[in-house]
């Protein structure tokens, strides 16, 4: 890694764990209704779940040896909640889904960010046992949030037609996106438990084998 690029990556993952935090702050601050949790976090939580797109930037171009199709998906995922679910239907927004997977996925990122800034200063071994364990309850806390939110959100996205086309048209075209975000919820099935798993793999590997030297496939 070239001096430019670490210094980037630094700035990039200290940048993204602040913002996290703010995030999570927010979410506290509100907790006591959390039907109005959204509106209070909307803006940065847009921002710095988006700003999590470049991390399949990063590894397409190499400057961190992380899988590009596995972090499309995982980027995916949190990024397609965000635009797709909580922006387009008010219902989900006042999902109980919403401070679930707020805070699993606050927790997750401060951590996850954290981790990385560490690493690039050579720190990594502080937190490196969270990194590798905390994952085991907060992916399933923050995937159950984000199938709420999907729930939450079907009814209104059908009954207003949300990106929705009907025929006739002048090109013929048919789509439904109501169905199209049943689709995405039951693809959940099949890959939460891969990635699940690959988390459970990359634990073993690094919690297992004693060593903390060689942590880092990402940021």
């Amino acid at each position: 890694m070239g001096l430019v690029s670490k210094i980037y990556l630094m700035l990039y993952n200290l940048t993204l764990t602040v913002g996290w935090a703010y995030v999570l702050f927010l979410t506290i601050q509100h907790r006591a209704d959390y039907k109005k949790i959204y509106s209070n976090v909307r803006i940065p939580l847009q921002i710095f779940q988006t700003a999590a797109v470049l991390e399949i930037l990063h590894a397409a171009i190499g400057i961190v040896k992380s899988n590009v199709i596995l972090t499309t998906f995982q980027v995916f995922s949190r990024v397609f909640v965000v635009w797709c679910v909580l922006e387009v239907s008010p219902p989900s927004t006042v999902s109980i889904g919403v401070p679930l997977l707020l805070f699993a996925w606050c927790v997750t990122e401060i951590i996850r960010y954290g981790y990385y800034f560490l690493n690039l200063v050579g720190l990594a071994q502080l937190i490196v046992w969270f990194r590798y364990t905390l994952f085991i309850a907060l992916y399933p806390i923050g995937v159950s949030g984000e199938l709420l939110c999907m729930y939450n959100a079907l009814s209104y996205v059908r009954d207003n037609r949300i990106w929705s086309y009907s025929m006739p048209n002048q090109i013929n075209f048919v789509f439904d996106y109501h169905y199209v975000l049943i689709g995405i919820a039951l693809l959940y099935i099949p890959i939460f438990p891969q990635l699940y798993l690959h988390m459970f793999a990359q634990r073993k590997k690094i919690l297992g084998g004693g060593s903390t030297s060689k942590t880092v496939k990402s940021q």
